[in-house]
């Protein structure tokens, strides 16, 4: 069995995003829900109409449990694993009422989620026989952050920092403004020494400077095949090399060969296509307790 758990800050993070999603959607109240009979209780199905990789079982029970606490979902895909056209994914009972004002927040979770995880399974299988490592950048849909950052461990890649926290990535506009990269790495040093420091270069001159100045990490922004040729000579084991710039999948293995440990692609979760899934209601059946009494709150009325 597959086994993808989820980080405390991204668990923590559901409830409220889900909560934001329904709010969007909802507002005021699902008025074509309304034409549903209220006690009402039936079964969905959620089911594939393409191949994928499946992610986003956390936020799709969040999603239908702040609507219906008594739900229930069977799950019928595991978290990461492939699925094709026609496979039924989940199974869904409850108040029908709260199953269809819930169906499009939910599908909305699971296509981009599910999307997100596909795109990295593609990057993760292309770098399976070399020792990059392939990871994700802040190019995500706003509000999404943890969650597309989990989808991308999911489809087998790896996270870069997180936001703008938990590392230091000096780029042409920080390097400008502080008067050279010498200069930024210095004073990032002094604002939190425990802090890796990464700095993005365009041209090998600033790679060695970068080198140079102490960096922990380098990001080669749209080098050449023959700039990488040039650093070759530069690289010390101390030092960690990562290249980046609208990189493919398919770019993967012309990289390998030389001494690069990361590859970064925005395109793990910035071009992606929501996964063409469908939720459809497969039967109904009254609640008779609640229709009883329903009716009697009615005749004492």
């Amino acid at each position: 069995m597959l086994n993808h758990k989820l980080p405390k800050k991204t668990e923590l993070d559901i409830p409220d995003c889900v909560s934001r999603a329904l709010s969007e959607d909802i507002g005021a109240g699902d008025i074509s829900a309304m034409l549903v009979p209220e006690c009402e209780i039936a079964e969905a199905e959620i089911s594939a109409n393409e191949t994928a990789v499946l992610c986003g079982k956390a936020w799709v029970t969040e999603v239908f449990t702040q609507l219906d606490e008594n739900v229930q979902l069977i799950w019928h895909v595991e978290e990461g694993q492939s699925f094709d056209p026609g496979a039924i994914i989940a199974s869904i009972t409850g108040n029908a009422r709260s199953l269809v004002s819930a169906e499009r927040t939910a599908l909305n979770f699971l296509q981009t989620l599910s999307a997100t995880a596909t795109s990295a399974r593609r990057y993760s299988l292309a770098a399976s026989k070399c020792r990059l490592k392939i990871l994700d950048t802040r190019k995500t849909i706003p509000g999404l952050r943890l969650a597309q950052k989990y989808a991308v461990t999911v489809g087998g890649c790896y996270n870069h920092r997180i936001g703008l926290y938990d590392a230091f990535l000096i780029k042409e506009n920080h390097i400008s403004v502080c008067g050279g990269i010498t200069q930024a790495v210095s004073k990032a040093r002094l604002i939190d020494p425990s802090k890796t420091i990464q700095v993005e270069v365009e041209t090998v001159k600033e790679f060695e400077e970068a080198v140079f100045s102490g960096a922990d990490a380098v990001l080669l922004d749209n080098f050449s095949l023959s700039d990488l040729q040039r650093v070759n000579s530069l690289v010390t084991d101390d030092i960690k090399i990562e290249i980046s710039g609208n990189l493919t999948a398919e770019d993967i293995e012309k990289y390998s060969r030389f001494p690069i440990s990361h590859l970064s692609s925005g395109s793990l979760t910035k071009h992606i296509n929501a996964i063409d899934l469908s939720m459809r209601i497969v039967s109904v059946k009254n609640n008779k307790n609640n229709q009883s009494r329903l009716f009697n709150n009615l005749k004492e009325t």
